[in-house]
């Protein structure tokens, strides 16, 4: 690889270097060799995950404005003129399930606004994994508007799917999904490694300044000198510093976007979830179950009702017979049941999921589920035979880290603020794909061509992290070894790259020889 082509012969600080170098030389290399590690790493990173980050950014970017394509190709299903007096849900649930062939739904999403249409999704065995059947309703005339696969908690419609799986893997399936694991555990440390050579490169230039100053001070001809002789940045430096100044300004959205989308990789992502079991940091789930297949007791709230005792419907919720609850034979009216139940609770969000029992002895279930500021996600459990609330999650009683974890992914996905929250996170994927470009422009000015006028520089000289001090050198490799074994294709990778650049050190050192 000439990427990894080693400096010339007898530059201080190589393998190459003599081996009568000065004591203070040597010193100087020891004291140097973490800035040299960090350039080698940001360097291993450039080349491996480069390509990676640039398909995730444009595909992010892509995502990131797929809601308004998303309505735009799908306006008749989405949207409907502007309805006053909605039709009970029942007679929406009715008209989707007639239109499915009798069909019994898995969840319905009454319309959260007046010109929004009711979604009533049917589980369909020639859909893929978390893929539904959605029926899209007129909630004023129950006119069927539309029928579409969608996929997800967010009710992705195909195109936003599509672009979605890019993102995630590249439309390729699992294996695809390998390409975002490595892209989200490289960038991470291409932005930090990037933020800490920017903060060094920094400092260096307020010494060099400092120096220079001295120097002209005492020597007030030089000065004159310097003076006189115009000072021109390269192209390579400009490049330099957008490329820097680009990655200081996001390295924050750099850090989020990494960790967030960690928590959706294959393999970093089960120990990213065992993390977060080991420290209670889940996120409370609801329990729909009915012990023996009676109701059971409200007051079993798990510490989130916050009351005790049981929590009965309301006098306007007629109880409902237990056969009405089977769901082989679902009565479309317990749509209309259940919602005024969980309404008169703490239910209060514009856009719910209603979700019927899956089998008898199970409840009823409403859970909120938008996911813009400040949406919650409070949830009620509610017994079939009976009409009672046996479980209730309340958001506020959310602890921070679950909390955190919900508005983190939807802030990933563009939904936390809306559009700015949209316009946020397309800057941010322009600015990496610039990055991931401009770093691609720094190497090729500097790339170890002989013979070419746009061999600038060379890259971070190879075997200065094996000459520090050997505290260093065991710290380094400590934490290298349990980030890698935290995110597995990053260590791999890296440990790959490291194995790499010693053989072709080693090669093109005896063929120098």
């Amino acid at each position: 690889m000439t990427l990894l082509t080693k400096p010339p012969a007898g530059t201080p600080g190589t393998p190459d270097a003599p081996t009568s170098t000065p004591s203070g030389a040597r010193e100087a290399v020891e004291r140097g060799w973490f800035r040299a590690f960090l350039l080698r790493i940001h360097f291993y990173a450039g080349i491996l995950a480069g390509p990676f980050l640039l398909v995730a950014a444009v595909s992010g970017g892509l995502y990131a404005m797929a809601p308004q394509l998303e309505s735009a190709l799908y306006a008749r299903e989405l949207h409907v003129p502007a309805v006053a007096d909605p039709l009970p849900l029942s007679a929406q649930v009715k008209a989707a399930m007639d239109h499915a062939g009798g069909a019994s739904p898995v969840t319905v999403r009454p319309a959260p606004g007046p010109e929004d249409t009711t979604r009533v999704l049917f589980a369909d065995k020639t859909l893929g994994e978390s893929e539904y059947r959605t029926v899209f309703v007129d909630p004023g005339t129950a006119e069927i508007r539309g029928d579409l696969p969608t996929y997800g908690s967010s009710g992705a419609l195909p195109v936003r799917t599509w672009i979605s799986n890019l993102h995630r893997s590249l439309n390729l399936g699992e294996p695809g999904r390998v390409y975002s694991e490595l892209a989200a555990s490289w960038l991470w440390v291409v932005a930090l490694g990037g933020l800490l050579l920017w903060i060094d490169r920094i400092r260096r230039k307020r010494a060099g300044r400092k120096a220079a100053g001295k120097a002209a001070a005492a020597s007030k001809a030089a000065a004159k000198a310097a003076a006189a002789t115009p000072r021109k940045a390269s192209g390579r430096a400009r490049t330099v510093w957008l490329h820097g100044t680009t990655g200081t300004v996001l390295f924050l959205a750099f850090m989020f976007l990494s960790a967030t989308g960690l928590t959706w990789s294959a393999n970093a992502g089960e120990n990213v979830s065992t993390l977060r079991m080991a420290l209670d940091w889940t996120t409370p789930s609801l329990k729909t179950a009915l012990p023996g297949g009676e109701s059971a007791p409200a007051g079993d709230h798990g510490g989130h009702g916050g009351g005790t005792g049981q929590a009965t419907a309301p006098s306007a919720a007629p109880a409902v017979e237990p056969a009405k609850a089977d769901p082989a034979k679902l009565d479309p009216a317990m749509f209309d049941t259940v919602t005024s139940i969980a309404r008169a609770d703490i239910i209060s969000a514009p856009m719910i999921d209603i979700k019927p029992p899956a089998k008898p002895g199970m409840a009823w279930s409403v859970t909120e589920s938008g996911r813009e500021w400040p949406a919650s996600a409070s949830a009620v459990a509610i017994d079939p035979a009976t009409g009672e609330i046996t479980h209730r999650l309340d958001f506020d009683d959310f602890n921070l880290p679950a909390k955190l974890t919900r508005w983190g992914i939807a802030a990933h996905m563009g939904m936390l603020f809306g559009l700015p929250n949209q316009l946020a996170l397309l800057a941010v994927a322009v600015g990496l794909a610039a990055m991931v470009a401009w770093g691609y422009v720094m190497w090729w000015k500097r790339r170890p061509t002989r013979g070419s006028t746009w061999a600038v520089g060379r890259p971070a000289p190879r075997g200065a992290f094996l000459r520090a001090h050997w505290a260093g050198v065991l710290a380094a490799i400590t934490v290298m070894v349990a980030v890698g074994l935290f995110l597995p294709l990053l260590g791999w990778s890296l440990l790959a790259f490291v194995l790499l650049d010693t053989a072709v050190g080693y090669l093109r050192g005896r063929r120098a020889a």
